[in-house]
Formats: C-alpha cells, sequence, structure tokens
C-alpha cells in the first residue's frame, strides 16, 4: 500500500478534528478540560478581537504567558487570521524580552497578571519598557525600544496604563463576523508561515525562527502516527511549557488523531503523579531527564502510577537504560530534533531493541534528509562516524529572522542546514546525538565529548543528573569540570566523583573539577551550559 502524507495548515488541521470529534477533550488541565469544539470557538473569538486591533496576515502577535488556555487561543486565534503566533520564553529578564519583542516587530503582545513561579510579567514589561506608565492610549503605543508594538492585551483582573483589559480585548470580538474569519482561514497555505519561535539565546541574543504550517504540521503528525500511533482514546501528559516546541508539537499530533492533551499550568511531581493517573494518561511526553527524574525518584511514584504505553525521553544511554528499569510497563522512545527543524526530525520506535531506543534517537521521518560532514573540512562522513549532521526537506525553517550573515553561515549552496550538533547515523539511518560541537572539549589538544564523561557519571548511585563543561587551565588550555545533581538523601564528595572516574575513563576525560548542585540554571527545558562554564572560571580565577 503507498504511504501518503496528509498536509494540512494548523487552523485546517483543528477545523478538521472539530467535524470528526467535536465533543471530545483535547486541552485538559488539572481543575479544567476543554472539547474541540469550545477551543475552536474560543481561538475564533480571539481572531476576531485581534482583527478588530487591526492585527492582519502577516503582522506578528507576541504571547508571553505561563501554561494557560488563553494561551493556546492566542496560539490557533492568531494563526486563523494569518497572523504569526510568537511564542516567548517565559525566563526572559527585561533586556531579552525588549530585544525579542522588537526584533520580532510585534504588533500585538498578549501576557497575563498571573505570577507563577515567581514571575511577574506586569512588572517585567513596565521594567522593559518605563514609559509604559506614560502612555495614553493603550491601542496606540509609542515606545521607544519597540517602535511597531501598538498593544498589549493584559488577561486578569489588573488594569496598568498602558495595557489593555482583558474586557475591553474580548468586545472586540463583536466588531468581526465568524464568517470573515474562516474566509482568512480558507486563504492560508502549508507554506506560509506558521509561528516564529525563538531560540533560547544562551551565548548571545536570541533568534527569531520563522517555521511554516508544513514544517510545523508535518513532523508533528509523523510522530503522532508512525511512532506514537496515537489514537482518539489517548491521553497524552505534557507539562512542558507551551512557549516550547515539546509542547505545541504534541498538541498537534493529539488534534490530528483526536485525543487529549494533559497539561499543567507548572510542573510539580506530586500533582503530575496524581494527575497522570486519575486522567488515565497513556502516553508520556516529559521528554528531559530533569523531569523524568523527578517523577521517578518521588515518594509517591511506583511502576503502575506510570503504567503508560509510550514515554518520551532524552539523555545520555546510560540514564536512559536506568530510567527503563524503573518503568517496566512502559516502552521508552527518545527523539532528536531542533526549532530549526520544526522541532523534531527522528523518533525512535517500540519495537526498537532496548539497545537502539536508548542509544540512539531513531530513524528520520518521511521526507527529511541528513548528513554527517567533518565539522572542519565538510567531508561527508560514513555510518558510525561522528559529525555535524546536516538536515534537508520540509522541516527546515525559513532561515534566522533578521540575521542574513547568521543565514549565510547555517546554510549551504544546496540548501542544507548545518544544526551546530555532533551526531552520528548508523546503516538503517538512525540518528545518534553525540553532544554540540560546541561542547566538546580540547584537553591538551584531544577532542573530548562532555557527552561521554556525562554518561559515565550518570552510572554512580549517588547521581542524579551530571553536567560537564570545560574549565580553563593553563597547561591543558581547557579541563572537563563536572556539575552533579545527588539523588535525594543521598551524598558524595569530590574526590570520591574523581575516584569513581579513575581506571574508567582517559586521564584526560576525569573531571577536574567537581561541583555539587540543587538547582540548574535553565533556559526553556535545556540547561545553560554557558552559565555553568562562568561559574566555574570566575571560580579558578580567584
Amino acid at each position: 500500500m503507498l504511504v501518503v502524507s496528509d498536509v494540512y495548515t494548523l487552523p485546517d488541521l483543528l477545523a478538521r478534528a472539530v467535524n470528526k470529534y467535536p465533543d471530545s477533550d483535547i486541552v485538559v488541565f488539572p481543575d479544567s478540560r476543554t472539547t474541540y469544539s469550545q477551543l475552536f470557538e474560543r481561538a475564533s473569538k480571539t481572531a476576531r478581537s485581534l482583527k478588530a486591533l487591526g492585527v492582519d496576515a502577516g503582522d506578528s502577535v507576541g504571547i508571553l504567558m505561563s501554561n494557560c488556555l488563553e494561551f493556546v487561543d492566542l496560539l490557533l486565534g492568531s494563526q486563523l487570521i494569518g497572523a504569526v503566533p510568537v511564542p516567548i520564553n517565559a525566563r526572559y529578564k527585561a533586556k531579552e524580552l525588549a530585544y525579542v519583542i522588537d526584533d520580532a516587530q510585534l504588533k500585538v503582545l498578549a501576557t497575563t497578571d498571573r505570577i507563577v513561579e515567581h514571575v511577574d510579567f506586569v512588572s517585567l514589561l513596565q521594567e522593559s519598557f518605563p514609559e509604559l506608565a506614560n502612555q495614553d492610549n493603550p491601542m496606540e503605543l509609542n515606545l521607544e525600544k519597540a517602535q511597531n508594538l501598538n498593544t498589549i492585551v493584559l488577561f486578569g483582573e489588573r488594569m496598568p496604563t498602558g495595557m489593555l483589559d482583558t474586557k475591553t480585548f474580548e468586545s472586540f470580538s463583536d466588531q468581526i463576523s465568524a464568517e470573515e474569519i474562516e474566509i482568512s482561514r480558507s486563504r492560508l497555505q502549508i507554506r506560509d508561515i506558521a509561528m516564529m519561535m525563538y531560540t533560547s539565546g544562551t551565548t548571545a541574543n536570541p533568534k527569531g525562527c520563522p517555521i511554516t504550517h508544513e514544517a510545523l504540521v508535518r513532523p508533528a503528525v509523523e510522530a503522532g502516527r508512525s511512532r506514537f500511533a496515537i489514537t482518539e482514546t489517548d491521553r497524552m501528559w505534557d507539562p512542558l511549557p507551551m512557549f516550547h516546541m515539546s509542547f505545541v508539537l504534541p498538541l498537534i499530533a493529539c488534534i490530528d488523531a483526536g485525543a487529549a492533551l494533559l497539561t499543567m499550568e507548572y510542573f510539580e511531581p506530586k500533582l503530575a503523579l496524581s494527575y497522570m493517573k486519575s486522567e488515565k494518561a497513556t502516553l508520556n511526553f516529559a521528554s528531559f531527564p530533569t523531569i523524568m527524574e523527578a517523577l521517578l525518584n518521588h515518594e509517591d511514584y511506583d511502576a503502575d502510577v506510570l503504567n503508560m504505553r509510550i514515554v518520551n525521553n532524552v539523555g545520555p544511554a546510560d540514564l536512559l537504560v536506568s530510567m527503563q528499569e524503573r518503568m517496566p510497563n512502559t516502552v521508552q522512545i527518545s527523539a532528536y530534533g531542533l526549532t530549526e527543524c520544526g522541532g523534531v526530525v527522528s523518533f525512535g520506535h517500540v519495537e526498537d531493541s532496548l539497545e537502539n531506543r536508548t542509544q540512539t534517537s531513531g530513524r528520520l521521518f518521511r521526507g527529511i534528509q541528513a548528513q554527517i560532514r567533518h565539522p572542519e573540512n565538510d567531508e561527508i562522513l560514513g555510518p558510525h562516524v561522528q559529525g555535524e549532521i546536516l538536515i534537508k526537506g520540509y522541516c527546515v525553517f525559513e532561515g534566522y529572522h533578521n540575521a542574513p550573515e547568521k543565514n549565510q553561515e547555517a546554510f549551504t549552496e544546496d540548501g542544507w542546514f548545518r544544526t551546530g550538533d555532533l551526531c552520528s547515523l548508523d546503516e538503517e539511518g538512525r540518528v545518534t546525538y553525540h553532544g554540540r560541537i560546541k561542547d566538546m572539549l580540547k584537553v591538551g589538544g584531544e577532542n573530548v565529548a562532555a557527552a561521554e564523561i556525562e554518561g559515565f557519571l550518570s552510572h554512580h548511585p549517588a547521581v542524579q543528573l551530571a553536567q560537564v563543561v570545560s574549565a580553563p587551565d593553563k597547561k591543558y588550555v581547557e579541563v572537563p569540570a563536572a556539575f552533579i545533581q545527588l539523588k535525594e538523601g543521598m551524598s558524595a564528595t569530590e574526590d570520591e566523583i574523581i575516584n569513581f572516574c579513575n581506571g574508567h575513563l582517559s586521564s584526560f576525560k576525569i573531571p577536574r573539577y567537581v561541583r555539587f548542585v540543587s538547582e540548574w540554571p535553565m533556559s526553556a527545558t535545556k540547561i545553560q551550559k554557558i552559565r555553568l562554564r562562568e561559574q566555574i572560571a570566575s571560580e579558578i580565577r580567584e
């Protein structure tokens, strides 16, 4: 039988689901649930309000919120009128936030007055734009550092100067007919820009990544159908931030299948465990060891609580094996991807061996190509040889926003995207991720992969998570430094960790420094290694 790829814009995919599953849950929180027909109605109403504010096709709409239903309304509502939603990292500080708002040329920014995990977006915006307090008309802002921004819509109860209140925004929907929104939806094309995501910006200003509907929808649908085998009876738990691709892609996969997505305002392991149990979650999109380890090491965890069909997770192979052992009733698979390539390009398969499911990220999706090239001379490398992975296909983004010089560096002349990731491919096309090329240490001229040391350290019985970075050294230029989070109730010393490595790792791979942490510097879902490098370098200088 011939395999046919269904290609939709995201609003059309949602409309298709509304016709098939109108009364089924799509977005579920611990204290609320929304059906497909309700979600479409909410998104359409949001689209009408945005259009009444002057937002049109091609305009950018920023979304600065913690996880909430309004976030999803704005994401889909913007797309219904051909506008470009720009989810903004809720961890940004004032300087980064002001930069993204200006760089994305936002016409409207939507935010909330809810204070979640100590983040007050109202205060943050007032710090970013001090002149907000002097604005006469919240629909005609005049901000020196964001000259395209006309309006900041504030969802909630507060009514600070310079921001449009919820009630007024929602009342604008009466000015635009639902038919007008449907006409806008009918004009969408799959190669139109669906969304612009900003990369984490750990080493420089964040970079905008415009992603088409095809690049956004096709990988998510492929993952849902061919890897997770999602059906309308499934309920996928995903606690990740809505401004991250690891929320948007599972949402799309669920919409395609008519399934329910179980989300949370923020991740809290005790609530998460009871929530998954009460909602009878069948799939788990935890994705990151920081989340899975918090669940598996919690006192409320037992194998029956996470008795789900599939869990998606990434991390060093040894850590994945350890986690799989603690989830005997669940098959764990892993993925490889990045924002610039539609979020994900490969996934493991439940029928793969344990070795392939833990050591590789599975095969590429149909229609996506990859090459492994030597990072220095661009030579195309063979199977099992590590090098930079380059991607080509429908999933690749449209080039960095407002950054022609970065695009010159990022793309080859024949259209391959340089990911900056160190990977290898096996004979069957499975991707194995070895780390960022920038995470490679050069210890006295020897190449050392941080991921290799991290994987070994995960074997230590007291280690929950290890991250390895370079530390400056007068003799060897740089040496490994390990930052370690210990398992709850367990202890270890620097000497114990180093002795654990002796005789098992080459001497130049053994961490010269060991530091213990209880919290990690995070971007969205990733640990910011640049901050760890800065910390150890500062300590050494002192």
